[in-house]
């Protein structure tokens, strides 16, 4: 079995919920973050000439934390093992004991998943909620979601329910570590690599 996360870029708001309710589970302090929102806009206004103006502006957000990919670029970067994919639900780990805290992981990672902890010198990141799962309940910042636009489970089931679509800018190609995700794409949403628009508003919490 394989795990993997369903976003709703369709609905979602942009109001980070399941960042902070993530932040508040795993005690992170600011500028650490497993779950990030990321608001991509564009677009522009034109000057008909005759007192008209068109317009072309978007703006769509898109939450992300690990995809728990099928080829970690973390996994293949660490240089002790300490980055470990998991047999029986395919989510990507960490062996803190064995961890240098080098961040040879988050910079090989597209996603920004790995995150340095600082105060002890080790490597951090979403482990979907392990000991929720454990206790049948799903990851909090599923349950945090107050329009109901993310959902997590095995992958297979997901991709029956919602498709296989895993691209939308600003994300980078599915293409490089198969990423277990999958996404419902905003109506204006651009296609990866599209230089329509920017990230306008950088996570600092």
């Amino acid at each position: 079995m394989q795990l993997g996360f369903y976003v709703d870029t369709a609905i979602c708001s942009g109001c980070k919920a399941c960042m902070v309710s993530c932040k508040d589970k795993n005690d992170l302090n600011v500028g650490r973050n497993f779950r990030r929102v990321y608001e991509y806009a564009g677009g522009s206004c034109t000057d008909n000439g005759n007192g008209v103006f068109s317009q072309s502006v978007f703006a769509y957000y898109t939450s992300i934390s690990c995809n728990h990919c099928n080829t970690p670029a973390c996994t293949t970067a660490c240089p002790t093992g300490a980055m470990h994919k998991r047999a029986e639900d395919g989510l990507v780990m960490i062996h803190d004991d064995i961890c240098i805290g080098c961040s040879s992981c988050s910079q090989a990672c597209p996603y920004d998943a790995p995150q340095l902890d600082e105060a002890r010198g080790k490597m951090t990141k979403c482990d979907g909620c392990i000991d929720r799962l454990n206790a049948g309940k799903q990851p909090m910042c599923v349950d945090s979601c107050i329009h109901r636009a993310l959902d997590f489970g095995p992958i297979d089931e997901l991709r029956a329910k919602y498709g296989d679509t895993a691209e939308i800018a600003p994300l980078p190609s599915a293409s490089i570590t198969k990423p277990n995700l999958i996404l419902k794409v905003h109506p204006d949403g651009q296609p990866v690599g599209s230089g329509a628009g920017s990230v306008v508003n950088p996570n600092e919490v």
